[in-house]
């Protein structure tokens, strides 16, 4: 396959240098994956940084939930990609809501300017917007380079019909990045159905903690989640993606 991207999410320096290890083309940098991931410190860029020169494109997305902000969370926002612009992040990664669930174009244009020559992403904002072949116009309009999507499903795969579709209607245009879901085997498939060429995953694995003693009946967050499993990117996944893609 020609022109491929394949895009690793990660939010730690392990995750980060088992995906660079594993081939990746670039890092989408994150915190607290575990909840969709958040706007990460200066410091995890900084000291990822110093250990590989892979590009990194940065999330900013100031909270868990939905995608529509105070002007306290949009000022936050617009500081951080201009934090990162300074700090030399090769992208950013972002999108804004109005309660109607259409792109909010007037906050999205101060954004795309602060942003200056970095590339830019609309992450997953867009699989929640009420018309994504509309949303998509506009992201082009705003000259935005990729939309990240799982074809407004949970996964890619259950996405695939509107895939399809934003990858044709597109026309190159704007780069369609499928995510959610993401593996070797799925990439095989969803390229067929689609014709899509760029794809964004963690290639996770889950590790035990290195935590002997364990309290229990004390939990720091979600209930659901085990204080002492730990999730991070497995380089032999990101590898098998990159061996499909090279394939295709």
């Amino acid at each position: 396959m020609k022109e491929y991207i394949l895009e690793a999410c990660v939010d730690s320096v392990e995750s980060a240098m088992a995906a660079a290890s594993g081939g990746a083309d670039r890092l989408e940098l994150c915190s607290n994956l575990i909840i969709g991931g958040t706007t990460p410190g200066p410091w995890l860029f900084e000291e990822i940084r110093k250990r590989s020169d892979i590009r990194i494109h940065v999330l900013i997305r100031p909270r868990f939930g939905d995608f529509c902000y105070t002007d306290a969370e949009f000022s936050i926002i617009k500081k951080a990609v201009e934090d990162f612009r300074k700090i030399g992040a090769e992208g950013v990664v972002f999108g804004v809501l109005k309660p109607d669930g259409t792109l909010n174009m007037e906050q999205m244009k101060e954004l795309m300017e602060a942003a200056g020559d970095m590339s830019v992403t609309l992450h997953r904002a867009f699989d929640v917007c009420v018309d994504p072949l509309e949303t998509m116009e506009q992201a082009i309009l705003l000259g935005i380079d990729t939309i990240l999507t799982s074809g407004q499903r949970n996964t890619c795969l259950q996405g695939t019909e509107l895939l399809k579709e934003l990858q044709h209607k597109s026309k190159g245009r704007i780069t369609i990045q499928a995510g959610s879901g993401v593996s070797a085997e799925v990439i095989r498939k969803l390229y067929l159905l689609t014709g899509i060429k760029a794809y964004h995953m963690t290639g996770k694995r889950v590790i035990d903690s290195e935590m002997k003693f364990r309290k229990k009946g004390v939990n720091m967050g979600l209930p659901m989640f085990s204080e002492y499993e730990i999730w991070r990117t497995e380089a032999d996944n990101i590898r098998a993606a990159k061996k499909v893609l090279e394939e295709l």
